[in-house]
């Protein structure tokens, strides 16, 4: 299975996951998004189309409620005033003015998680948290936070998006699994973005996996639609612009390249 997030907009970012799935054998319906196909940058109708020919499932992240129900903001939960906030303004409004009308009753089809078994666990796919979808849950972030999802769902395991930062936390037999997003960088100083393959050849194991792909056609195409530039620079330098939704712990890794263990341990 294939696990990823946060889209964006990107299209180029999505054909290049689409041959990451056809080059190690997975069909498009064990392919899921924690949400947000939409977002930053530059090809909103393209990317959404070019998903559902894909095939794949997705389940709602804030920007697909907020488009749905015909918002004025992301629903981001970015602080009122911040960088974040004000770029989102201007991000969003193209988006939704450049979404076809029909649009509305695909995001209406989706559902707020998804809960399936895999490999002996019972897995609960979220956007933010069970609770709240626009909840930035981190690595840092409390066990407690993350326990509530779990036992909200009666899972083993969750996989979450929303953050932008690929991580796993474990306690004891529980998980919880962020596969990243694959529109925008990781803030760690490289054009790669992340997604997640779930394997159950011998028993539940997971693998992150860094994406490539033709990010320069992305930042043309946001700065052609006169999106902020500031984004567009972040996946070219792989930093974000700021950091304001960060804790400490994960503000003290910008510019660190992420490396994971090639296969997680099997249990």
């Amino acid at each position: 299975m294939l696990l990823f997030g946060g889209v964006y907009s990107n299209l180029q970012a999505l054909e290049s996951l689409i041959k990451l799935a056809n080059d190690h054998g997975i069909a498009p319906e064990n392919c899921i998004c924690t949400g947000d196909i939409i977002g930053y940058c530059g090809q909103p109708q393209e990317t959404l189309e070019t998903f559902k020919n894909w095939g794949a499932h997705s389940i709602l992240g804030n920007v697909e409620i907020q488009l749905r129900d015909d918002q004025e903001d992301c629903g981001c939960d970015f602080t009122t005033g911040s960088r974040c906030d004000g770029f989102s303004e201007i991000w969003y409004a193209f988006a939704k003015a450049n979404l076809h009308t029909t649009t509305k009753q695909y995001f209406k089809s989706l559902p707020d998680y998804m809960i399936f078994n895999y490999a002996g666990k019972k897995i609960g796919v979220v956007h933010g948290s069970y609770d709240q979808v626009s909840q930035f849950v981190f690595k840092s972030t409390d066990w407690n936070e993350k326990k509530a999802s779990l036992h909200a769902l009666k899972s083993d395991v969750i996989i979450a998006g929303h953050c932008g930062l690929p991580f796993t936390d474990q306690q004891g037999d529980a998980f919880w699994l962020n596969p990243g997003v694959i529109g925008m960088p990781a803030n760690d100083g490289t054009t790669k973005t992340w997604a997640m393959i779930l394997d159950d050849l011998d028993g539940f194991e997971y693998q992150h996996i860094a994406l490539s792909y033709d990010y320069e056609t992305a930042v043309d195409q946001m700065k052609k639609n006169a999106l902020p530039i500031e984004y567009a620079l972040t996946l070219k330098t792989g930093l974000w612009d700021n950091m304001e939704i960060l804790p400490a712990a994960e503000k003290e890794q910008q510019g660190k390249e992420i490396a994971f263990q090639p296969v997680e341990q099997e249990l």
